[in-house]
């Protein structure tokens, strides 16, 4: 099978997926932005049958271009083209159609995208949802609150996690958010209930529309909160109780959601949420989660995502059955001021403490110019860690939080 892959080198991740699709007898055609083939590091020229660069991945003219080259070369049968990073799937899933190559759909990927569009069409299939409203009209968006209520959240209609996402509490706080959100220069933005509850995701591995891996995470604080306080040293784990019953909900929901959209073979990224008003459906990808979630997912199972992956996609099926053996988990370390990093408190009491628990860490050096809460999880310091027990994970990465300090000056 020949599979064209979108931008294999950048970011790092990206060759995993490259060396997967070859691992498993795939002919793997890369198509980027990095400079030619030779620029490209050993092992992706080895599993690159061949590389086009191009100026711009995401620019669908240029990415048709290079398709439609390929697909003209002789002895090349294109039957695959994947992209996993979110900024890449709607062009690929725009010129995938317009070449007749299989895949994820310009309606699917538009539905993972625009959130009023994947809410209302969810709600048509039965998934519980928060009410939302996609609009660049302030006049209607204030009707929707005043029927609604406060608190509610306005984010870009593509927004993927908490970027650009800004809880109002009030009219003037709506007034505000929609401000920053440009609608007064006509941006339309959606807009949802608030829902109170835990929030966590659910991630799977899909192939011909079934679910054929998954995994749960759950976020310690919520999201919003995580990427808007900077004391707080956030975490999320993926639970490794994954197949007990009161997960069944969570799961049956997902595949509604999957099938709602049309999503074939494809990796996907859940967000959901669960309180007073039960569970409640939030968001999808359809690519895999942001974070390097896959890592905790590979560390708790003991086995190659990357590899299974390609599976479903080359072969339509699954390999093995996961081991569920650990729970797995990040926090990210942050300083309690932006500045530059001098030392860290704590970290070697934790490597004792924690020894052969620890997948892996990152610790900037002193002098790093620190990044701002809003980055992310893996913007400053962090560490993963894994345990058989995720309540014990969690007791542990709790630890972590008290224990070990970035400080910066």
């Amino acid at each position: 099978m020949d599979v064209i892959f979108i931008e294999p080198s950048f970011p790092a991740n990206q060759r995993e997926f490259a060396r997967a699709l070859h691992s498993v007898g795939a002919r793997v055609i890369g198509i980027g932005e990095t400079g030619p083939k030779s620029s490209l590091d050993d092992g992706l020229r080895q599993w690159l049958t061949h590389y086009e660069e191009i100026g711009n991945v995401t620019d669908e003219g240029q990415l048709e271009k290079a398709v439609r080259w390929l697909q003209a070369r002789p002895g090349v049968k294109i039957e695959r083209l994947e992209a996993v990073v979110e900024a890449h799937v709607m062009a690929a899933a725009r010129v995938r159609e317009r070449c007749g190559i299989p895949g994820t759909s310009v309606q699917t990927a538009f539905l993972c995208r625009d959130k009023p569009a994947m809410k209302e069409a969810l709600r048509k299939a039965g998934v519980p949802c928060a009410q939302s409203i996609g609009s660049s009209d302030p006049a209607e968006i204030k009707e929707f609150a005043e029927k609604v209520g406060f608190p509610l959240i306005v984010k870009p209609r593509d927004a993927a996690g908490a970027s650009g996402t800004y809880r109002a509490n009030d009219a003037g706080e709506l007034h505000d958010a929609l401000v920053a959100c440009h609608v007064d220069k006509g941006r339309s933005v959606a807009v949802e209930e608030f829902i109170e509850g835990h929030e966590g995701f659910y991630d799977t591995i899909t192939a011909n529309g079934k679910v054929i891996h998954d995994f749960v995470s759950h976020y310690y604080p919520n999201v919003l909160e995580a990427m808007r306080t900077r004391w707080i040293s956030p975490q999320f784990i993926a639970t490794n109780r994954v197949d007990q019953p009161s997960y069944e909900e969570l799961k049956e929901m997902g595949q509604k959601v999957i099938t709602a959209l049309g999503i074939g073979t494809s990796a996907t990224d859940m967000e959901w949420f669960y309180g007073p008003k039960g569970l409640k459906f939030s968001e999808i990808g359809c690519r895999p989660p942001g974070v390097r979630a896959w890592d905790l997912y590979a560390a708790a199972n003991e086995f190659d995502i990357y590899r299974e992956w390609a599976i479903a996609i080359v072969h339509g099926k699954p390999s093995q059955t996961l081991s569920r053996r650990f729970a797995a988990g990040i926090i990210a370390l942050r300083p309690y001021r932006d500045a530059h990093l001098t030392h860290y408190d704590g970290k070697d009491e934790i490597f004792r403490r924690f020894d052969g628990m620890i997948i892996d860490s990152h610790f900037p050096p002193p002098g790093t110019p620190t990044q701002g809460v809003e980055a992310g999880y893996m913007a400053n310091a962090w560490l993963r860690m894994k345990h058989y027990d995720y309540d014990t994970l969690r007791s542990m990465l709790d630890v972590v939080g008290q224990t070990l300090k970035v400080r910066a000056s």
